[in-house]
């Protein structure tokens, strides 16, 4: 995480994003959540849904939820200037769908080293993706993020992922910063 910019706000965005993953977990759903703001004001917002009841839908994940929001409520805002907070680092496809939506920030909270997508050299992609501006920045609130996934895998009643890479090294993560 870059302290320098990292702003009041941030903190205050991604606190909101984590009270939407303990939500999630309390529905027993994968605690991820994530908010869309366009400086001081929030314009979207959403949480992880379908990893519980044992029908996993990989569909709707935290950020695909916010992202259909924002399309609804707000078509027109200019897209550049929102940020993006996620609990935890945006996966494969929500960073491609956060690249297309035009949104020139991302902040999330803990990384996803099973799955995400942040640090992808876009070098060798198409010129849609390649040429995207964009500002990537981690660990804003992480021990906060840490701990609810750590409840999530600790608990055997969560199938989702369970013994993947991205429990045991969540497991393995230390009880605070």
């Amino acid at each position: 995480m870059n302290a320098e910019t990292v702003s009041a706000a941030d903190t205050v965005f991604m606190s909101a994003a984590l009270g939407l993953a303990q939500a999630a977990l309390a529905d027993g759903e994968f605690p991820v959540g994530c908010v869309i703001a366009d400086h001081a004001i929030e314009v979207a917002r959403g949480h992880r849904t379908g990893t519980a009841g044992g029908s996993v839908n990989e569909i709707d994940h935290a950020e695909i939820n916010a992202l259909r929001c924002l399309g609804v409520d707000m078509p027109d805002i200019d897209r550049s200037r929102l940020t993006i907070y996620c609990t935890m680092e945006p996966c494969l496809m929500c960073f491609s769908a956060i690249l297309l939506s035009g949104i020139g920030r991302i902040v999330y909270a803990y990384e996803d080293v099973m799955g995400g997508g942040t640090g992808c050299d876009r070098s060798g992609l198409p010129p849609l993706y390649r040429n995207a501006e964009l500002t990537v920045i981690s660990g804003v609130l992480r021990s906060h993020s840490v701990l609810l996934f750590k409840q999530f895998f600790a608990d055997s009643a969560n199938p989702y992922w369970a013994d993947s890479l991205l429990s045991r090294y969540t497991l393995a993560q230390p009880a605070s910063p």
